[in-house]
């Protein structure tokens, strides 16, 4: 174990903590190709919020830990901690490579491995005999052996599990969740062959302190990763139709819910935007892979359907209110409560809000964006719309839609905006009983 020299190939809201964790243990280098990204890392600051700027401080190295040094030499010294990097000789000493980039899905929903692919490469680029690369990015069932491991020998000219060696560590990571971090949340890992399995788990299992779970095999691991966040998309997707039928029985959702949930077995779950990096393409992973064997799913797939057709509903719901109301909705002004895919973080990818939005305005309505947390730059990036960091003073608008559920909007007076006419939407379930209506 002393010899294990850690790359990280990823710095985003998983690889960044994975990194930090292992630098408490092992000399490791996190690379990514954003400079930017890196410069900021260097100085102790994570603008995704992950990691605090003093536990990131407390692992930062102004060297890099594996330059030049052989395993004795590291073991001699002991030396631990993290260097960030966007130069590839910066990993090419490593022999344990982590990948942790995004895989999205396109327009059509289906899987985009392209980022998997250029990692594959760049430790196609630099992997020696001996190394291992764990993969721990969302993927189907079989595209680590697959899709990936093939990148890595064409490019290295190495032979898999004779010269080099492979795992699949599915990340459990939740954006902005402060309290099921990395280390506490039990890992699944899994290894090419069962000797390989056996030290990948115990190189996570030297610093996960919830312990491991080691699968029999990788796709095994993959699936496992799949089907996690398809359950809680079905569960989900329940929940939310359960909203739009009991709508239009006028009947308060988040009421029934809360008298079922005191059954010692029902599953608590609300209804709401289903977005993210994880929850809204894992589903699109599996299916994708079932339908290569023949097999069409239909409550997957439904499922994701029903909770892709959320932001659609809401914003149909919102122009209803205004109508009942006597509101015009042509040119009506609106405000947005919301960008990012979950409360209190600043994590945009795959929002579902962003769909409110795009609804509203289809209705020709002016829509105006307030999110304290997220990036102006980066949803004007992602998306092509203009975000508020700041609340407007404006008394002016015809509806607002809580879309968020982050702790700065429950300070807003709403009701000075519905004493003027305004009608209020609650997405979240958050706003109590002062308003027009919720999901």
């Amino acid at each position: 174990m002393d010899s294990i020299k850690i790359a990280v190939v990823g710095l985003g809201y998983v690889g960044l903590p994975l990194a930090r964790l292992f630098a408490t243990k092992y000399p490791v280098v996190g690379f990514d190709i954003n400079k930017t990204r890196v410069a900021e890392l260097m100085q102790g600051n994570d603008t995704t919020l992950e990691v605090e700027p003093e536990v990131l401080k407390s692992v930062l190295l102004p060297h890099n830990p594996v330059e030049n040094a052989s395993s004795q030499q590291l073991a001699a010294s002991s030396q631990t901690g993290l260097f960030c990097s966007t130069a590839l000789d910066d990993i090419r000493n490593c022999n344990f490579y982590i990948v942790t980039v995004p895989t999205p899905v396109d327009k059509n929903n289906r899987p985009d491995l392209t980022p998997l692919i250029k990692a594959s490469e760049t430790v196609g680029k630099v992997i020696s005999k001996g190394d291992i690369v764990v993969y721990e990015s969302t993927v189907y069932p079989g595209a680590t052996e697959e899709d990936c491991i093939p990148v890595v020998e064409k490019v290295s000219g190495l032979k898999f599990n004779v010269d080099f060696f492979a795992g699949y560590s599915p990340e459990r990571i939740n954006p902005g969740d402060k309290e099921h971090t990395v280390e506490k949340i039990k890992k699944v890992t899994s290894g090419s062959t069962p000797e390989i399995g056996e030290k990948v788990d115990a190189v996570y299992r030297s610093v996960i302190t919830a312990g491991t779970h080691l699968a029999p095999t990788i796709k095994v691991a993959e699936a496992a990763k799949v089907i996690e966040n398809s359950q809680r998309d079905i569960n989900i997707a329940f929940v939310n139709e359960l909203a739009k039928i009991f709508n239009r029985m006028n009947i308060d959702t988040h009421a029934v819910l809360e008298a079922a949930g005191t059954k010692w077995n029902f599953l608590p779950f609300k209804p709401g935007l289903v977005g993210g990096h994880c929850i809204g393409v894992d589903p699109y992973y599996l299916a994708q892979k079932a339908q290569e064997y023949g097999y069409h799913p239909e409550i997957i797939l439904a499922g994701r359907r029903l909770n892709d057709s959320m932001g659609q509903y809401v914003a149909s719901e919102v122009v209803k209110l205004m109508i009942k109301n006597g509101k015009p909705v042509k040119r009506a002004k609106a405000l947005l409560l919301g960008i990012t895919f979950k409360e209190n973080c600043p994590d945009i990818r795959n929002t579902k809000a962003i769909d409110i939005y795009h609804e509203l305005r289809e209705y020709d309505m002016d829509v105006d964006v307030y999110d304290p947390w997220a990036d102006p730059e980066e949803v004007k990036h992602e998306y092509g719309i203009k975000s508020l960091m700041e609340y407007p003073e404006s008394n002016g608008y015809n509806a607002i839609v809580l879309a968020v559920a982050h702790k700065e909007f429950m300070q807003i007076n709403l009701k000075e905006h519905k004493d003027q006419g305004c009608v209020i939407y609650d997405v979240k379930g958050i706003l109590g009983d002062n308003i027009d209506g919720k999901l």
